[in-house]
């Protein structure tokens, strides 16, 4: 799954520590979100979007794999 939340953070001109501060979640927790080496909880992901105003939608892109089913 991608995300924008690097991109979305940065617009507000906001660091890493700080966005981690405003969610309760670990500085490190930012960096792998935004790197891509984690997906959120749901609930996490309802707290980002809550906090960036916007759908979680606009902010985590699932893309399916080619040749699943579902």
């Amino acid at each position: 799954m991608k995300n924008r939340l690097e991109e979305l953070r940065r617009a507000r001109g906001i660091n890493q520590e700080e966005l981690a501060r405003a969610l309760e979640v670990s500085r490190q927790t930012i960096g792998s979100l935004e790197n891509g080496r984690y997906n959120p909880s749901i609930l996490l992901a309802f707290r980002i979007a809550r906090y960036f105003g916007l759908p979680i939608e606009e902010i985590f892109i699932y893309e399916e794999e080619s040749g699943d089913e579902a």
